[in-house]
């Protein structure tokens, strides 16, 4: 993954994706989701950040596809998984742009957690 930041610009929906320096782990039902030092930033118009993190540093065993989609014009076509272990709370917990538009092209191969869908979402040095 790049170490720079990447900005896209537009006056009416900027969207900015950084690297972030800390390791990030995600928990549910006292299980690693995941675990990561290379996950990234996005931060899109006046909406709180949302951390993605490599696809390779997900248990994906630990995951279940859903029918669930999504489109969003900035980014392109989302897909949804769940986290069986996390029971009802932790449906459609995760989401990925699978084939995003170049401009997001960086979050590719990463997902995205619904926080509150699961346990916690731990940064640490």
């Amino acid at each position: 993954m790049s170490s720079k930041p990447i900005r896209i610009p537009g006056p009416d929906h900027p969207i900015a994706i950084e690297p972030v320096s800390r390791r990030v782990v995600v928990i549910v039902a006292a299980q690693v989701i995941a675990d990561t030092r290379e996950a990234l930033m996005l931060k899109e118009a006046s909406y709180p950040g949302v951390l993605y993190l490599p696809r390779s540093d997900v248990k994906l065993a630990l995951l279940e596809r859903t029918d669930h989609r999504t489109y969003c014009p900035y980014k392109g076509d989302c897909s949804y998984y769940s986290i069986p272990v996390g029971g009802a709370r932790s449906v459609n917990a995760i989401w990925s742009y699978e084939a995003p538009y170049d401009a997001v092209a960086a979050i590719k191969d990463c997902m995205a957690f619904y926080p509150d869908r699961v346990d916690r979402v731990e940064q640490s040095a």
